[in-house]
């Protein structure tokens, strides 16, 4: 097994325990409310927040992290400039978007798990590709 890295050796793992530390004190549901947000399952969502992995955080999923798991401004900004450290050229040039809000929407239940999981991932991506055409 291998020790997890150093946050201050390992930029990548730093910006990834502050959103570790941030999901830690959100209520339970919140990594499930982020997949879906993200159009993910919640394997992404464990493996993106994990300081042991090295996987960066696509630049794209930021604003919506920021959005559901309510970050503090000072975690914003201590994220942001450890990410900025990891990624000099990608740092994402946020904008005071508008606000994300929820919207419930009832699938049908495609009496498989699986199908079901991708039913809700391809409902993610659509919002997703929406949000965007209309943002421009």
């Amino acid at each position: 097994m291998t020790a997890a890295p150093d946050a201050a050796a390992d930029p990548v793992a730093a910006y990834k325990a502050v959103l570790q530390r941030v999901l830690d004190n959100r209520p339970s549901g919140t990594r499930g409310r982020l997949a879906q947000a993200l159009g993910k399952n919640r394997s992404f969502v464990s493996h993106m927040t994990s300081p042991a992995y090295a996987t960066p955080i696509p630049a794209q999923h930021i604003e919506t992290i920021f959005e559901i798991c309510h970050f503090s401004p000072e975690d914003r900004r201590h994220f942001l400039d450890a990410y900025g450290e990891a990624h000099p050229r990608r740092v994402p040039a946020l904008k005071e978007s508008r606000r994300m809000r929820p919207h419930v929407i009832y699938l049908p239940d495609l009496g498989d798990p699986e199908r079901n999981q991708e039913m809700d991932r391809l409902v993610g991506e659509f919002v997703q590709r929406l949000t965007k055409l209309v943002e421009g």
